[in-house]
């Protein structure tokens, strides 16, 4: 049995061993990583001409999330093309390698040299503000003069859909300022108000998630934990009055079919332990579900007032 058991183990060893065959090195330090990082460096700075000497004749960039099949790519003129619009559109443009990574060169047995990065691109375009920060992946093929043949980029489009959809005008859905779900926060907001804690709760779904100024950033909290907060403040303080400031705003959004109530306030309210009046101004975000029930809330409050000597 111990015969029949080393003899299966050498075949699985034996067949792993052939299935693998070299094709060519990967090097951490290779001339044509310099070559990529100068190219790269010089696209950010808008150097067209230092771009184009890098660039072989022949040269075709390639988007590598483009499903179309009859993608071409672009040429050597269509790409520095693209470096005018980095230099003119874009602000504190730059590239850096992404945390932990570094380029390959890849050297294959029949002559070929690739070069493959993985950077952080960041800027912010100029006419929209909108900012970009994301990870951009690229392959580079080099031909015998250490030119760049082919580059492949593969990047986030939806930043640069946003960027196109933000040059102009768009509705996003409707704003409100009287409507059943605005009537719902102050009702609620009045039953917090007059101590009528199983009404005022009844607002919430269960599932409600709760945040706030001063929450850990992706922190949130249960309904029973809050509650158990909302206990210890009803127990530090009396509550005076909670006032409505200007008038509550309920956005429903085509986008994601939000429907949201932001309203403000000033909660009025006396110290027990020395009887100090302290007014804490509040803005709450209440996201309401299809049955009217508030499935989140953000509340923007500094609790530091109520520590006011």
């Amino acid at each position: 049995m111990k015969k029949l058991l080393l003899l299966a183990l050498l075949l699985v060893f034996t067949v792993a061993q052939a299935q693998k065959k070299k094709n060519g090195t990967i090097y951490q330090d290779h001339p044509t990583i310099e070559i990529a990082n100068d190219m790269m460096a010089a696209f950010v700075a808008g150097d067209e001409t230092k771009v184009a000497s890098y660039l072989a004749d022949d040269f075709k960039a390639y988007n590598g999330t483009s499903t179309n099949k009859n993608n071409t790519g672009r040429t050597k003129e269509q790409y520095l093309n693209n470096v005018k619009w980095w230099k003119n559109n874009i602000a504190y443009g730059s590239i850096s390698a992404s945390p932990g990574a570094y380029p390959d060169a890849l050297e294959y047995k029949d002559g070929q040299i690739w070069v493959q990065t993985w950077s952080q691109y960041k800027g912010v375009h100029n006419e929209t503000g909108v900012k970009i920060d994301m990870p951009f992946h690229q392959l580079m093929e080099f031909n015998a003069d250490n030119k760049i043949k082919t580059l492949i980029n593969y990047t986030n489009q939806n930043v640069w859909r946003e960027i196109g959809r933000s040059y102009g005008d768009r509705e996003n859905g409707k704003l409100y300022d009287h409507h059943d779900y605005i009537n719902k926060v102050r009702r609620m907001m009045s039953a917090f108000e007059n101590n009528d804690l199983e009404m005022a709760y009844s607002y919430f779904d269960e599932k409600c998630r709760f945040n706030s100024l001063e929450s850990p950033v992706g922190e949130t909290m249960t309904l029973d934990e809050l509650k158990e907060r909302n206990k210890g403040v009803m127990e530090a303080f009396d509550i005076t009055s909670i006032d409505v400031v200007g008038y509550p705003d309920y956005l429903e959004y085509d986008l994601g079919d939000g429907q949201t109530v932001q309203s403000w306030w000033n909660f009025r309210m006396t110290r027990k332990s020395d009887g100090k009046k302290i007014v804490m101004p509040a803005l709450y975000i209440h996201d309401f579900n299809d049955e009217g029930k508030i499935v989140r809330s953000n509340a923007y409050i500094s609790t530091k007032i109520m520590d006011a000597k």
